[in-house]
């Protein structure tokens, strides 16, 4: 570590995801994969212009829950938005990886919800998670989960 560091990352907080749509992004995440509402809120002005650089804009947020892992949903209103959205191999592009326990069945549910499968999951050749399918899908907003279904001897433990 740099002897000039003063600092600490503690933790992570939380995965934020824009969406075009709150009440959609609601519907996949609830009703979809199970998430838990925690709450939800709006905010706008300087503050949020001076944290986001969205200046001028107001957002519709909620916050839910899924596996331990809380995750933020914006849906912002008053800025420009992209025609497109970014690919998941554009620089700067993040994404979520969630664990499963069948991803054959998690596929075909949450395609009823338009998110949608880059190909089809693929056991990891080798390494500390080999067997393990994986599989990019990708929502209607361009955003990005990726699944794992680790061998069933792994999940077992």
């Amino acid at each position: 570590m740099s002897e000039h560091a003063s600092f600490q990352v503690r933790c992570a907080d939380h995965v934020g995801f824009a969406v075009a749509s709150l009440d959609e992004a609601l519907r996949f995440w609830l009703d979809g994969l199970g998430a838990q509402l925690v709450r939800t809120g709006e905010m706008g002005g300087e503050f949020l212009g001076q944290v986001t650089g969205a200046h001028g804009a107001e957002v519709r947020i909620a916050i839910v829950s899924l596996a331990d892992q809380t995750i933020e949903l914006l849906e912002y209103r008053g800025v420009d938005r992209p025609s497109a959205p970014a690919k998941p191999f554009d620089p700067g592009f993040a994404h979520l990886a969630l664990v499963v326990d069948d991803i054959d069945a998690l596929l075909a549910r949450i395609a009823t919800y338009g998110w949608k499968a880059q190909g089809t999951p693929q056991p990891i050749a080798g390494g500390a998670r080999a067997g393990t399918r994986v599989i990019y899908v990708v929502g209607p907003d361009g955003a990005t989960i990726e699944f794992m279904q680790p061998p069933t001897a792994v999940r077992e433990h």
